[in-house]
């Protein structure tokens, strides 16, 4: 009775392959011990090229599915940059006045950015006590010195990099434990010192300079741009 029964589900199995061979096909790891027993049969002394030409486009499918799937999650992740700068954005369009701008930078602006803080810095000819917490007042000349950290370089808009200690005229008492930043220079308008919008994370990755800038520099300018507006 028992081998009767084998006997039915080996016919059962064979029709199902004859009938769809693809089932097979395209099952790998079927199709790799179904290679292996066949080179068993064929003893050492032979090679089979085409078992190695198998193992070469295998190696090379594994590889194709790996870039596939850097590509998709790099896809994704800048869809999500994207729709976190608009967001940004339009809570700025929001703002009636400076006061709720600021009130921005330290509420929901860096929650939908997911960093720990950011600032304002302000360039003045004598720095006072910033009326807001957002705010970090600093000398005429800081903002170009702490970017380029005084060297001469080419100074560009958007700089991020990674820091041991960042600092605390910049960030305050989180300067200590912020170990990323996003630096983004502003061109507040004729007759006014330069600024800078300041983004800080205890993520050493979270800003790196190999990263594209091309989000930050669309923010930067929507920045700049209602800033401006609300200075007058």
């Amino acid at each position: 009775m028992a081998d009767n029964t084998a006997r039915s589900s080996g016919h059962d199995w064979r029709d199902r392959v004859l009938t769809d061979p693809d089932m097979i096909l395209e099952d790998r790891d079927l199709m790799r011990a179904l290679i292996s027993a066949n080179e068993s049969q064929m003893g050492q002394n032979i090679v089979d090229l085409r078992g190695i030409a198998m193992d070469r486009l295998e190696t090379r499918l594994d590889r194709l599915e790996d870039t596939h799937r850097s590509v998709i999650a790099a896809a994704y992740e800048n869809l999500a940059g994207t729709n976190q700068i608009h967001r940004c954005v339009l809570r700025l369009l929001d703002c009636d006045d400076l006061s709720a701008m600021l009130d921005l930078l330290t509420a929901d602006l860096a929650d939908i950015l997911r960093v720990d803080r950011v600032s304002l810095v302000l360039e003045s000819a004598e720095p006072q006590d910033p009326p807001h917490p957002a705010i970090a007042p600093v000398k005429d000349g800081f903002v170009q010195t702490y970017v380029t950290q005084g060297r001469d370089v080419p100074v560009r808009q958007i700089t991020l990099r990674q820091c041991d200690t960042a600092s605390d005229r910049v960030f305050g008492d989180a300067a200590e434990w912020i170990r990323s930043e996003a630096l983004m220079q502003l061109d507040l308008g004729e007759g006014r010192l330069p600024g800078m919008l300041a983004m800080g994370a205890e993520d050493p990755h979270q800003f790196r300079a190999n990263q594209g800038t091309e989000l930050l520099a669309f923010f930067t300018g929507a920045f700049e741009r209602v800033l401006r507006r609300h200075l007058g």
